[in-house]
């Protein structure tokens, strides 16, 4: 695809991204077939070619209205078409820096701000987010069924482990995790203890910056990064060997981070060897299957079925593997129809587009529930809460189900 870049991006560092993006798309729309939104809607500008046209006006100088604002809005960014495209256009990134640009052209209106301003504030915030989720699942049977169904009641989550191992890994908390559900995070830390390894939270680690930045917040999303950054680097010096991930979407953005900073002379070396330390728990705890096999119960384990996120089978392009150690460890595993399909979650998504993302929820369930599955897992925060506000089949990390059989 030829361009011809406006003044405002020309020789920038996102006019220059964007333009080799843009140059490697040859039109063949097989990104149309597996995109969610386009098979709910039929709209060439709600699939990922169309909105690489749009992007391209834009980024060409052509005027973009409130309706191309809506058609960027409606992306997933779930980035199934990179899986699909045959010349690798690197579509999550486009779409991130179109949004930005034409949220600066085209003003929203004040609801919109509004919301938005409280996701990319509250949310972030795990102390604040915490103390508010707080206050919702003591109130949560008066709520609306629409708020109550996110907002998980209280479980046992189990102790965090008190031994001290050589072995040390870094482990990202999170910033809804351990409100909503704090079982994800214990049940790591107790499989990484039964195999000898230390987890190390680091405190002032916080929101890994993908809520601010596909929120079109750059600027305050990389102070995310860096801050982290900034927590992890001494326990990197000291000699932790990762930086262990459960919930995929986190995963997918600190694998970015040698991107996204590439051009900060204080952080490129130091995001680079982040990326480089960061690796989903499905990357970690295949190595240590026969160790797992060997302390697991040997009783009987539900079938359950698993949906794989997109931040971890799209943005990670990890397949196969949790699937493969479940199995191992006697888990009889179901994957359901259009596995590859987003579930609709997607970090914000269910709170802006409410209604298509209910409908991909909806779709998603059915699929689940026709494999027969006494329980569903998966391995991304956003993924559970939304997977669980649709059913009463019990939804829960693949990790949990693991530290139940050990």
């Amino acid at each position: 695809m030829q361009t011809n870049l406006a003044d405002f991006l020309r020789d920038t560092p996102d006019g220059e991204e964007a333009d080799a993006i843009l140059r490697k798309c040859v039109h063949c729309g097989f990104c149309t077939a597996t995109c969610p939104t386009y098979q709910l809607l039929g709209d060439e500008l709600d699939g990922p070619r169309g909105r690489i046209y749009l992007i391209k006006q834009m980024a060409e100088g052509a005027p973009v209205s409130r309706l191309t604002q809506a058609h960027l809005d409606r992306c997933l960014t779930c980035r199934n078409c990179e899986s699909t495209c045959p010349s690798g256009v690197q579509y999550g990134r486009l779409v991130d820096i179109g949004r930005r640009y034409v949220d600066r052209q085209v003003q929203r209106s004040l609801g919109e701000r509004a919301m938005r301003y409280v996701l990319a504030n509250v949310v972030p915030n795990r102390k604040l987010f915490g103390a508010l989720f707080e206050v919702g699942r003591r109130v949560r049977l008066a709520l609306p069924a629409a708020l109550r169904h996110k907002i998980p009641p209280r479980h046992n989550v189990g102790a965090w482990p008190t031994r001290t191992h050589a072995r040390k890994m870094l482990m990202l908390a999170g910033c809804v995790q351990p409100a909503m559900m704090p079982s994800v995070n214990t049940a790591t830390a107790r499989v990484l203890d039964a195999l000898g390894i230390e987890t190390v939270v680091a405190s002032e680690a916080g929101c890994c910056g993908a809520i601010r930045l596909h929120l079109g917040q750059e600027a305050d999303g990389l102070d995310d990064v860096r801050r982290n950054i900034d927590a992890w680097w001494p326990h990197v010096e000291s000699g932790a060997e990762a930086i262990v991930m459960n919930a995929s979407g986190c995963g997918a953005t600190v694998k970015e981070y040698g991107h996204l900073l590439r051009n900060d002379p204080a952080y490129a070396s130091k995001a680079q060897r982040i990326s480089a330390l960061t690796r989903d728990l499905a990357e970690i705890l295949p190595d240590f299957t026969d160790q797992l096999i060997a302390l697991a119960r040997r009783a009987d384990a539900p079938r359950v079925a698993f949906h794989s996120p997109c931040t971890l089978q799209h943005g990670q392009q990890i397949r196969g593997k949790v699937e493969a150690l479940l199995r191992g460890l006697g888990v009889d595993v179901a994957l359901p129809a259009d596995s590859h399909l987003c579930c609709g979650s997607a970090g914000t998504y269910s709170i802006l587009q409410p209604a298509l993302s209910k409908q991909l929820r909806d779709q998603k369930l059915a699929c689940l529930h026709a494999t027969q599955a006494e329980e569903i897992v998966s391995a991304n925060i956003g993924c559970l809460c939304h997977l669980q506000s649709g059913t009463s089949t019990p939804v829960r990390h693949w990790v949990e189900l693991i530290a139940q059989r050990l």
